[in-house]
């Protein structure tokens, strides 16, 4: 092949598609790959010749999408999920890379040991490539370098109680203390932001009472903690499902005031709604807010202020979803349907599959510096989803890949399936685990 995309021997395989979703937009086209990278962007109706082809005609071939919040949970509660379910849902979802985060497995990932234990646990049962996040926690600033140079994609902090007590939160100094680290050598930290000192505790059970207690403000005093350290130390920093419209202006002001500070939102803040929480399976945190601030965060996408949408997929077994929602445990599982319920909605407000793709495959590939995943373009791996666009189906959450049957989204009518999804040209058969470990790619390279 030559720069222009001329094939001098046959593809491995063509996938043809009239609705390819490419960075330019949408484009008649045939993919050819080779080697398990794309080969080639030809004309629909000139394909080159090939070992395989697929034709999809008007179903759509979108890039494999990218997850860059994952809670896998393995090893230590891998009865909450572990990577051979998690990644098998994601493969039936369209996303072909995800990035696990540090705690809910034990150890968490806060050192480079940690690190290795959960590498040993994912070994050979990956069906998508994974990648890892580390953890900034107190006391383990030493780990920060440690964990970047063995290959995570950078670190976690919370500035709240995270949930268990094996991942304590940080404080001001100790948040500007691993900023400071992060800055000597270009690492990033990704926060989950909110102010302890704005939080209370819910006084009675219901989801009101919930919603209460940790209020948009709360939310957006933690984000403006973070662009202050953030300009000071000149880190570069990522704020993590973003579910408060009053963040949204601090990190517009910051974005333009040159503020190394991006934020992404999740599928639940953007088609859930307080009004319409029906059980514990709605619980997160920060919390499903009111329809009206949904819109908000819709508009910040669009604006590109937030960058993109990942699933925050934190599931549990279903003992621990129970009634009181003071109680509860906060996570919700969305891995596998995160494509359908952000584009049913998607579609609803006159947005079209570039733009999703962009939310959740370019955007998070580009938050986690892997610049040959997320598109459709000579050089990038060869993952590719077959996406019916107009097909409906109601979920069923046992039918899910996912370990436990709960979801918000059980029994809701959803638009758009998956048909097939290739990782590196190669169909996912949800059977043999053929995912990489993924570490960041150097810059220029």
């Amino acid at each position: 092949m030559n720069s222009g995309g001329v094939m001098r021997e046959p593809a491995d395989l063509v996938v043809r598609s009239r609705r390819a979703v490419t960075p330019e937009g949408e484009r008649a086209l045939a993919v050819a790959v080779r080697g398990g990278a794309i080969a080639a962007l030809r004309p629909y109706d000139d394909p080159p010749p090939a070992r395989e082809t697929a034709d999809l005609g008007d179903i759509a071939l979108l890039p494999g999408l990218v997850d860059t919040h994952v809670h896998v949970n393995e090893p230590g509660r891998t009865h909450w999920e572990g990577f051979d379910s998690a990644t098998r849902a994601a493969a039936a979802g369209g996303v072909t890379t995800i990035v696990d985060m540090p705690l809910n497995s034990l150890p968490p990932t806060v050192n480079v040991a940690a690190l290795e234990i959960k590498r040993k646990a994912a070994r050979g049962r990956v069906h998508v490539d994974t990648g890892f996040w580390g953890g900034a926690i107190p006391g383990n600033v030493a780990d920060l370098r440690p964990l970047h140079e063995a290959g995570v994609f950078g670190v976690k902090c919370f500035l709240s109680p995270s949930g268990v007590d094996e991942f304590p939160a940080l404080d001001r100094a100790g948040l500007r203390e691993a900023l400071t680290e992060l800055a000597s050598f270009g690492g990033l930290l990704i926060v989950h932001a909110e102010d302890p000192d704005s939080l209370t505790d819910p006084t009675g059970p219901t989801y009101q009472e919930f919603l209460g207690s940790r209020t948009q403000d709360a939310e957006r005093r933690a984000v403006e903690q973070v662009i202050e350290l953030a300009a000071g130390t000149g880190a570069r920093a990522h704020i993590v499902h973003v579910s408060a419209a009053a963040c949204i202006e601090p990190l517009r002001q910051a974005q333009r005031d040159g503020v190394r500070i991006s934020a992404e939102t999740c599928p639940h803040y953007l088609t859930l709604a307080a009004e319409e929480v029906t059980g514990p399976a709605y619980k997160c945190c920060p919390p499903v807010r009111e329809a009206p601030n949904r819109d908000a965060l819709w508009q910040a996408l669009a604006d590109g202020v937030l960058m993109g949408i990942v699933s925050d997929h934190s599931p549990s077994t279903p003992d621990l979803k129970v009634p009181d929602f003071a109680a509860a445990w906060g996570g919700i599982s969305s891995l596998q349907l995160g494509l359908p319920v952000v584009w049913t909605a998607a579609l609803a407000r006159g947005y079209g599959l570039s733009d999703v793709v962009r939310w959740m495959a370019q955007g998070p590939a580009a938050l986690a510096g892997l610049p040959y995943k997320g598109g459709l373009r000579v050089g990038a791996d060869a993952d590719l989803v077959a996406f019916d666009p107009a097909a409906e189906f109601t979920v069923d959450v046992a039918s899910l890949h996912h370990r436990n049957p709960v979801s918000p989204y059980d029994g809701k009518t959803l638009t758009g399936a998956v048909r097939t999804t290739w990782l590196r040209g190669v169909p996912v058969d949800y059977v043999t685990p053929n995912g990489r470990f993924l570490t960041p790619k150097p810059a220029g390279e």
